[in-house]
């Protein structure tokens, strides 16, 4: 649109030129082999980098500006450059390239290298890394690509582990990329657990270790004398997504957990729409055999037993079994059959209005205090019509979500 721009200074055009697109101008690597390096299948970008750059994810002062971060595969030694076309200079009139450098730095340890050869060297030696703590459960998948099963480790470790603490300041710097709100942990309070998924694969007759993702878990205490477990950072990375990990790490926590007596039940700390989904198939995945969940006990509704067992036997807490009991009930009930479908809808309808009810109440109030008698009925009458159509906006919202975990789980 010409008469947009006919505004703009000649300058400003100019200046318009230098700026980049952080998410597009950080590659990142996970290098198992120095032809990987240029590779550009195995370059991967940020889904988000606002927690450095800005809401704008915007750097300016750079022509083809490329933040190069590239991790050796198992230790996550990094390669941290800059490469740009150009940049702005004095000529402009007093305007400054951003730090990019200095802003990196702030989310990365010390102690990268800053040439390809060092990290090359570096490369060599990664056949001495060895997974971190205790080995909580192994797994394989089949990979279509390379015609064979892949082999994959889950670990529980803690900051007692040589070389751990370098190593997780190095693999916490993913969150920021990859976690819209992102944060650093104190990894001095003993109370935090970390599990770790690594991949088995092999370079010159040698087995290796490839970093696939890890979890943080926070232990509460809870009066008198146990703990409550409570998910706070989950990240796989990029290139392993959506081949199952995140559920065999969920299950594996659940199941390293369960032994305990010491431990109530295992919650999560402000959880994505993804964990979410990831959580509802792990833990249905893990209810379904439960007696309290047959068919006949789901209609006859959500019970204390199913509370009781769900806690004690697998440490699911009271809320996250009421979806698993949604989820499983809707897998018994015949939705085609008029009676059962209108008793699984009710039944769903009067979980979801409670925070609706509240509401209504707290909105009565005030408005008496607001307003003349006939006035408050009206209102209410629009409100009741209202939140008909959100809650069942919300119903329906919930059994898609509820039957693609059901697919999932035939699929499993």
């Amino acid at each position: 649109n010409p008469s947009l721009f006919s505004g703009l200074t000649a300058m400003e055009k100019k200046l318009a030129e230098y700026k980049c697109n952080t998410n597009e101008a950080i590659h990142l690597k996970l290098v198992r082999f120095p032809e990987d390096l240029e590779d550009d299948n195995t370059t991967f970008n940020p889904e988000y980098s606002h927690q450095v750059f800005g809401d704008d994810e915007v750097a300016f002062g750079y022509k083809g500006l490329k933040i190069l971060l590239y991790y050796i595969a198992g230790n996550l030694s990094t390669l941290f450059r800059t490469e740009y076309a150009s940049k702005v200079n004095d000529r402009f009139d007093c305007v400054e390239a951003d730090d990019v450098e200095s802003k990196i730095r702030e989310i990365i340890p010390p102690g990268f290298c800053t040439n390809t050869d060092d990290f090359v060297s570096l490369l060599e030696k990664e056949v001495n890394f060895k997974p971190f703590g205790m080995l909580l459960h192994t797994y394989s998948i089949h990979n279509e690509e390379a015609g064979e099963d892949i082999t994959y480790q889950i670990y529980k470790a803690d900051m007692t582990c040589p070389g751990f603490r370098e190593y997780h300041e190095r693999l916490q710097t993913f969150l920021m990329w990859f976690i819209e709100t992102a944060s650093f942990i104190d990894v001095d309070d003993e109370r935090w657990n970390y599990f770790l998924v690594f991949e088995k694969y092999n370079k010159d007759g040698a087995t290796l270790f490839a970093t696939v993702g890890y979890m943080t878990v926070y232990n509460y205490y809870v009066y008198p004398d146990k703990t409550r477990p409570r998910v706070s950072q989950m990240l796989i990375l990029p290139p392993f997504q959506g081949e199952g990990h995140g559920a065999q790490l969920l299950e594996t926590v659940h199941r390293y957990y369960m032994s305990s007596p010491t431990v109530l039940d295992i919650t999560a700390e402000d959880p994505s729409e993804n964990y979410v989904k990831l959580r509802d198939f792990v833990l249905v995945k893990l209810c379904q055999d439960l007696l309290c969940f047959s068919p006949v006990k789901l209609m006859q509704g959500f019970s204390q037993e199913m509370v009781t067992e769900a806690q004690q036997k697998l440490k699911i807490n009271k809320q996250h079994t009421r979806r698993v009991y949604e989820i499983l009930r809707l897998r018994a009930t015949n939705m085609g059959d008029a009676e059962q479908s209108r008793s699984y809808r009710l039944d769903v309808k009067r979980r979801l209005i409670g925070p609706y009810k509240k509401k209504q109440r707290e909105l009565a109030k005030m408005r008496r205090c607001l307003r003349p008698e006939e006035m408050t009925n009206q209102l209410n009458q629009i409100d009741l019509n209202l939140q008909r159509e959100q809650l069942e906006e919300s119903f329906q919202q919930l059994v898609s979500d509820y039957r693609r975990v059901l697919e999932r789980l035939a699929q499993a």
